[in-house]
């Protein structure tokens, strides 16, 4: 007999849209969820100067508390309102700290210095790619750093239905280059099997 988790039956298909992200977090379907916070952040933390963070897609918010005990101003956000009341129960966040928006649309409340990606860019599908890029550099000033994991395969991953939606160094240079320059990438020890063998950790400076 399989031991294999069965996949729940879903009614949404879009991942462009909250009901989407509502429907797997409501039945607890969240392969993409890493509750221990990634060494690769923990070693940026320690030799960074603290500052002013944006996390933005933020999900289950488990690296909310690190910045904020490493003394950096955070703030964090999602649009699935599920994903910010379990962000908003991370040990020591305020939920005010937390907030439930679109990151296309809302106003942060300061200029950040860093903004931090998870899974954001895997999450969306292709043609939304380059809006989010213009975002992210929209938000940070000159000098200001994009840091996180990004996830890239080769062409037959990139082509693969998701989420997690792959894509290759060459379009993902292709598509950050313009704006930012790459300052540091490695291959992260305690990748999740999801995106196991593709994850990077990168960051990458504002222009």
């Amino acid at each position: 007999m399989s031991t294999e988790t069965a996949v729940p039956q879903f009614t949404h298909r879009d991942p462009a849209l909250p009901a989407f992200w509502e429907e797997r977090f409501a039945q607890q379907f969240t392969p993409w969820n890493q509750t221990a916070v990634p060494q690769a952040l923990q070693q940026f933390l320690a030799q960074q100067p603290a500052s002013k963070v944006l996390i933005p897609a933020c999900g289950h918010g488990h690296e909310i508390p690190a910045f904020l005990q490493a003394g950096w101003q955070t703030e964090a956000s999602d649009f699935s309102a599920a994903a910010v009341d379990i962000a908003r129960r991370q040990p020591g966040v305020s939920p005010a700290a937390v907030i439930c928006a679109d990151f296309f649309e809302y106003q942060p409340a300061f200029t950040p210095d860093l903004i931090y990606e998870r899974a954001f860019l895997c999450a969306i599908p292709a043609v939304m790619r380059p809006q989010l890029v213009a975002r992210w550099a929209e938000l940070l000033p000159a000098g200001g750093l994009l840091a996180g994991f990004f996830l890239t395969g080769n062409r037959d991953a990139a082509a693969r239905r998701g989420p997690p939606f792959f894509i290759t160094e060459e379009d993902l240079h292709a598509l950050l280059e313009p704006l930012f320059t790459l300052r540091e990438q490695a291959v992260p020890p305690d990748s999740l099997a999801l995106f196991q063998g593709g994850e990077r950790w990168m960051v990458w400076q504002r222009r």
